[in-house]
């Protein structure tokens, strides 16, 4: 049996769930449900966090589906259980912020017993393909990668945004860089024009001397610094997978965000840095091809166990009359979409006058909102594994 810790929960619902769990449960003071992961963790009086989280019916849903969220992201080898009435809409909204199950407040000890085992098995599953958190936890910045198995999914559009997103809330504090290394374009969507590319910033003393790598750095009005792609795909193909390596090491050192347009696939380029993400961010169209392209590459990445502890699913260019719903596409490639990025008609003349959608655009807009809404799920605690808790090592690579 899975180690579960039960919340917000009446006397009744407690002695029903430790029968199903064999009396193995660990039942959290009353009061209102913690906002937090770790004001939740504090409660846990023997450190151990567990891998499955019951949250009672005594949390409203914004309050159960708000923690759940913040866990799915810095703590994703726990298992959430939601005890309530299921309504279409809250299976949806339980869905995006990583709740594994919805059960009854009446269910039957059989089935509350079905449920934990279940979210148990998925808790498991996930921390033996999640890179331990120990592996990051030098770096003193958040690493995201943006990633997608095809082109024209959106890449530059949601890392630009998003590093704008991130610069607005920690001024000074955030650096982009351009890792298509062959046909990079940061550049032009930010309406850029540097003196240094990334084949300068990765050869000479850039990477071993912070002074001079912040020379190296192209600097948008924002306040956003940029390595910014190659001149010519053949100045590109130069940059190896150790450079990115090297590189990012360096950049984690001294900002707090670093956000990574990786090209399309999974180049030498973009398994390093891949490999050395605190977060990736996992992009599909909303089409077939675009939906079966993700489903292999996360399967290709869960075998080589290249999954950071921060994994986040965002499908582009939703359109309810494309023939493919978003449940269609979890279910399709079997995890939750946690950010849905609405097609937009104003997103292409911002990418073509260099000015980013989430700069000028209305926080009414559909697609600032979604946007919005991705910049926060990186504004919370850092990964990092509170008390005795630690992801198993994930086995050595071939």
């Amino acid at each position: 049996m899975s180690r579960v810790v039960l919340a917000a929960a009446d006397e009744e619902l407690v002695l029903r769930l430790k029968e199903a769990t064999d009396g193995d449960l660990s039942v959290l003071p009353p009061g209102r449900l913690p906002s937090e992961p770790s004001r939740l963790f504090e409660q846990l009086l023997d450190g151990e966090l567990p891998e499955v989280l019951v949250i009672g019916p005594g949390a409203t849903a914004e309050e159960a589906l708000g923690l759940a969220a913040r866990l799915d992201v810095q703590s994703p080898g726990i298992s959430v259980v939601l005890v309530a009435h299921a309504a279409p809409e809250l299976w949806q909204a339980a869905m995006r912020a990583g709740i594994r199950d919805l059960v009854s407040p009446d269910a039957e000890v059989a089935d509350l017993r079905t449920a934990v085992d279940r979210a148990g098995s998925t808790a498991s599953g996930r921390r033996r393909v999640l890179r331990p958190v120990e592996e990051t936890a030098r770096y003193t910045g958040r690493v995201i990668t943006i990633a997608s198995p095809k082109g024209g999914v959106g890449k530059t559009t949601v890392s630009t945004n998003l590093a704008l997103g991130l610069t607005a809330a920690a001024p000074q504090s955030t650096v982009l860089v351009d890792l298509d290394v062959q046909f990079g374009d940061v550049a032009s969507a930010l309406g850029l024009t540097p003196e240094y590319t990334l084949p300068d910033v990765v050869s000479g003393p850039a990477v071993e001397d912070t002074m001079v790598l912040k020379t190296f750095l192209t600097q948008h009005p924002s306040g956003l610094f940029t390595v910014c792609g190659a001149e010519s795909p053949a100045a590109g193909d130069t940059v190896r997978g150790e450079d990115v390596t090297r590189l990012l090491a360096a950049l984690a050192r001294e900002f707090r965000y670093v956000v990574v347009d990786t090209a399309p696939g999974l180049s030498e380029q973009t398994l390093a840095a891949l490999d050395r993400a605190t977060d990736v961010v996992m992009l599909t169209s909303m089409d077939v091809p675009g939906v079966r392209g993700l489903r292999k590459e996360l399967d290709v990445l869960r075998e080589l166990c290249m999954i950071p502890a921060g994994r986040h699913v965002v499908m582009n260019f939703a359109d309810p009359k494309g023939g493919l719903s978003v449940r269609d596409v979890e279910t399709t490639i079997g995890t939750g979409v946690d950010v849905v990025l609405p097609r937009s008609e104003k997103v292409p003349a911002s990418t073509n006058q260099g000015v980013p959608i989430i700069a000028t655009g209305s926080r009414r807009d559909p697609m600032v909102k979604e946007l919005t809404r991705l910049v926060t799920r990186f504004q919370a605690t850092p990964l990092k594994a509170p008390g005795r808790y630690r992801a198993k090592h994930r086995a050595a690579a071939g």
